[in-house]
């Protein structure tokens, strides 16, 4: 019954959110609170339930591990990540402790655990909304996973030095996990494409990965997030990612639905969430200074911060291990956090094409690797977004001689070997403005998301760029405002699929007959 009853309330106030332009986890969390104020009167516990918290812990884990799927381990050990991650701990995490020690008297442990417990960036909600808008592996997204990583790793040393716990002998045998490495890409080709994939998927983010570290005195967290990056460079784990996205997306409703019916606060618990969401915005300021001081550009440090503003969900993870008396207050202004910066990062780009002229002033003289300037040299057509789609098209090109250049939010996509493909993210104002278009001809947007389409269309004729725009579409309903934007031809992907099948099967009639 309790199942039922949540499922219901986080439909409806997903719903209703959604309406107001909040994204629906906003609503989860609205759910949530209010199951745990009017849960008794309909006789409904006012705690989640172990049946909830089970798949809002599954939900974590899965979440993790496609999180891993997505990762290069390099990325995790670069100068900017480990420097943001760290500094910000110790300056973020020094001056709230000495505000609650001299504020509010607290002692110097509790001070400590808290401070600490308020230092970290929700994982869920930066990986959310990152994933959402297509984000995840831009090179913003990157950095700004990558400090989270360092975060939990040390909300995982806080809890293992304060809860008393410290792992087992056998948990050395983490340690030969990448030598199992040929044996995961078996399974993988042993399971195919279908619901195999998904159900290997789920053992080992959740059996492997969860329950194996803990049985050893490790964070199951650690493990689902293990797994997954022993599995990124293997060919289909995009494909075992979106396979896995349903299951996840729907057992992280629980997650949010748990952390609203924690406990209902008192007046304190809201004074406390209240004074700590004003502090908010310095929190992602400070994390945008220091990438910017790394020399990451003014709108990535920008979009970055942005993401990392929340207050963590393994602060109430810490908070239920050694701080129990502080859980329903942290639960508060975890989720004030979440209500605050989940619409703010929606509207992240336009908020900072309103900021850029002052903050571009604090960038520094010379740029990050990642960053550079786009050379489009003498290439005729552009292909944006290089995915499997734009990939396809850009391998046509080479195969009928033409000069083509590809163009990719995800670094790691700019050293394909085989492909001329540059860094770029589409939705910088400040790339369009540097770019040569004088030499091409024609552009094809094979990017996954509209708005990323519609942002390049309307930069591409504003730069007074007069060839030919090509998009490709996943619905019928974007063509509209696509040509409103400025594209000339539109392409249905499924469509196109089909034709290309079709004249694929004429060629073989017509090699059959010859």
């Amino acid at each position: 019954m309790l199942e039922v009853v949540t499922l219901s309330f986080a439909f409806i106030f997903g719903i209703l959110v959604r309406q107001i332009g909040l994204p629906p986890l906003v609503g989860f969390l609205a759910a949530g609170f209010a199951l745990n104020a009017y849960g008794p009167a309909v006789g409904l516990p006012t705690d989640a339930g172990p049946i909830l918290e089970h798949t809002a812990h599954m939900g974590v884990l899965l979440l993790l591990f496609t999180i891993g799927l997505k990762l290069n381990i390099k990325n995790l050990i670069e100068p900017v990540v480990l420097g943001s991650a760290f500094v910000h701990l110790l300056i973020s995490g020094s001056v709230f402790t000495v505000g609650f020690i001299w504020l509010a008297g607290l002692p110097l442990e509790t001070a400590i655990l808290l401070s600490i417990a308020l230092s970290f960036s929700s994982t869920v909600l930066a990986a959310k909304v990152l994933e959402s808008k297509g984000e995840l592996r831009a090179f913003h997204g990157r950095i700004a996973i990558g400090i989270l990583v360092m975060q939990d790793l040390v909300a995982l040393a806080v809890l293992s030095v304060y809860s008393g716990q410290t792992p087992s002998i056998w948990a050395l045998w983490v340690l030969v996990l990448p030598l199992l490495r040929p044996l995961l890409y078996w399974l993988m080709r042993v399971a195919a494409h279908d619901e195999l994939l998904v159900l290997m998927g789920v053992v080992l983010a959740v059996a492997a990965g969860g329950m194996g570290f803990q049985a050893v005195g490790l964070s199951s967290e650690v493990g689902a997030l293990a797994m997954g990056l022993i599995l990124s460079q293997h060919p289909r784990a995009q494909e075992l990612s979106h396979a896995l996205w349903g299951i996840k997306e729907i057992l992280l409703i629980s997650f949010f639905l748990q952390i609203g019916m924690s406990g209902l606060p008192d007046a304190n618990a809201l004074m406390f969430a209240a004074v700590f969401a004003l502090l908010l915005p310095l929190k992602g300021l400070l994390f945008s200074a220091l990438l910017i001081v790394f020399r990451v550009r003014a709108r990535n440090a920008f979009l970055g911060g942005l993401s990392l503003s929340a207050y963590s969900e393994f602060g109430l993870i810490v908070a239920a291990s050694v701080l129990p008396g502080w859980l329903v207050p942290l639960a508060v202004t975890v989720a004030l956090s979440f209500v605050i910066s989940a619409p703010l990062n929606r509207f992240a780009h336009p908020l900072f094409d309103r900021l850029e002229t002052y903050l571009v002033r604090f960038e520094a003289d010379t740029q990050h690797p990642d960053e550079q300037p786009a050379d489009l040299g003498d290439a005729h057509v552009m292909v944006l977004g290089m995915g499997r789609t734009g990939s396809a098209a850009y391998d046509f090109f080479v195969e009928q001689g033409v000069s083509v250049i590809g163009l990719d939010s995800d670094p790691n996509k700019g050293r394909q070997k085989a492909r001329h493909v540059l860094y770029a993210d589409v939705e910088d104002v400040g790339f369009w403005e540097h770019l040569d278009m004088t030499r091409l001809q024609a552009v094809t947007l094979a990017m996954p998301h509209i708005e990323s389409k519609l942002m390049a269309a309307r930069q591409l004729r504003k730069g007074d760029f007069r060839g030919r725009i090509i998009a490709g579409l996943h619905f019928q309903d974007e063509e509209q405002a696509l040509k409103a934007a400025g594209v000339d031809h539109t392409y249905l992907l499924m469509s196109g699929a089909g034709i290309g099948i079709a004249e694929k099967t004429c060629e073989c009639l017509q090699e059959a007959s010859a």
